[in-house]
């Protein structure tokens, strides 16, 4: 019984891995395909090159909040509000990520009258990935919270 116990764990774990994975390269394909449709794949790539730091942090940090919220879906069953940090968490993550060049939306959006508003995003950009980035660890560290209460819910089952 225990061996399967851990067999399902294991499964458990890959596929939370994979999730995790999966929703990393998402967030990475929603930023390039928003900076290809307003500005196209040159500037795409001139942009990730000047701020991949940032951009690949905010997509790991959210691909964590997705791995580890998956593990604890599947190993738990609905958690509650654990959806919505990870919701928050990467719509943060994916405005940030798409705000350093949102200032190009001005050459398309001026009837819409936004053009204000994306000045001002445009502005903040690196405070907005920083803004990300804290959403992005809070999220990590609320899903941690939950696991360990999950575990040491787990062992004292088992004893």
């Amino acid at each position: 019984m225990k061996n399967n116990l851990k067999a399902v764990d294991f499964l458990i774990a890959k596929k939370s891995i994979i999730y995790g994975f999966l929703a990393s390269l998402v967030l990475l394909v929603v930023y390039f395909s928003v900076l290809t449709f307003v500005s196209g794949w040159s500037f795409a790539l001139a942009q990730f090159s000047r701020y991949w730091y940032f951009i690949v942090s905010l997509s790991l940090g959210f691909g964590i909040q997705i791995a580890l919220f998956t593990y604890l879906k599947n190993a738990v069953g609905n958690m509650g509000g654990s959806a919505k940090v990870a919701a928050v968490s990467g719509t943060a993550s994916t405005a940030a990520m798409i705000s350093c060049c949102s200032h190009y939306l001005v050459n398309l959006l001026p009837i819409i009258g936004i053009t204000g508003f994306v000045t001002i995003v445009s502005q903040y950009q690196v405070q907005l990935f920083y803004v990300g980035l804290a959403f992005n660890f809070l999220g990590i560290v609320y899903m941690l919270k939950k696991l360990n209460n999950f575990l040491k819910g787990a062992a004292k089952v088992q004893i």
